[in-house]
């Protein structure tokens, strides 16, 4: 095991030693880099893969700028902070962590294996890069993995490609492989003003998650301009210029809309 921990490596954009919003307690969280979702109010921009020029098509070495970061790099960090993480753990955020199945996957294990007690694993993903044809390649991750924090971007096949310029398809696979296997998984749905709140996108979003009897909570995120200076510094252009922020107090009735779709879903 320990010449796994120094051998396996992941392309990471940043790590983060205090997290409290992703996931139960406080947590070490990884941000990987690369994610093939343009999601049009993306917030860390920074992570998408950025392809240089002339590398060949299909290069995700390439395309993943990220530093290498080994899995035994991650362990360490933990653990020279395991009494703030008492009831938290170890989160892998992005970017898409299905990207880089190999290293989540190498990772969660060896937290579920670490000496000085088991870790809490969690993944925060779109399911955007899990393939339903080649479930072997995310079989070790998932098999150590506690909890899945999954975004639904968008309950509409069209309004999804609009908006993530990817099509669901992957993300509903993914969400039904979680519910076979009965692992937890909390829905993370971003309310954007007039495409993401409308009363037919939240009742979508509600027969979605009726459909999987692993969903243990559901987050309604609002959205904000918070990362729009992140745009500007990378030189690229915002997709929703001009759209404002989801004022915090719609939220619990966006959230309401969602459950009580799902209960008429299931019939109660």
């Amino acid at each position: 095991m320990a010449e796994q921990l120094e051998s396996v490596a992941g392309r990471v954009h940043s790590i983060e030693t205090f997290g409290t919003v992703d996931g139960p307690g406080t947590r070490l969280v990884v941000f990987v880099q690369g994610c093939p979702m343009r999601c049009a109010y993306c917030h860390n921009p920074d992570t998408w893969e950025v392809v240089p020029a002339g590398a060949p098509s299909g290069d995700e070495e390439g395309a993943r700028p990220g530093r290498r970061v080994t899995v035994g790099h991650v362990l360490e960090t933990f653990e020279r902070n395991r009494p703030f993480y008492k009831r938290g753990g170890i989160t892998v955020t992005g970017g898409e962590p299905l990207r880089q199945p190999e290293f989540v996957g190498a990772l969660f294990e060896a937290a579920h294996a670490a000496p000085n007690g088991r870790i809490h694993t969690c993944l925060d993903s779109s399911g955007i890069a899990y393939d339903p044809k080649r479930p072997e390649r995310t079989e070790r991750l998932l098999d150590h993995t506690d909890l899945v924090l999954l975004d639904i971007k968008h309950s509409d096949p069209e309004g999804h490609l609009k908006l993530t310029r990817q099509r669901p398809d992957r993300i509903l696979a993914f969400g039904d492989e979680l519910a076979r296997r009965g692992i937890r998984v909390i829905i993370r749905h971003v309310a954007v003003p007039g495409i993401t709140d409308t009363p037919e996108e939240l009742a979508g979003v509600g027969r979605i998650i009726a459909k999987w009897p692993n969903v243990v909570g559901l987050d309604v995120l609002p959205y904000h301009t918070m990362g729009v200076n992140k745009y500007e510094q990378l030189g690229l252009e915002y997709a929703l210029e001009g759209v404002p922020a989801m004022p915090m107090g719609r939220v619990g009735e966006l959230r309401d809309q969602i459950m009580a779709a799902r209960a008429e879903a299931l019939g109660k």
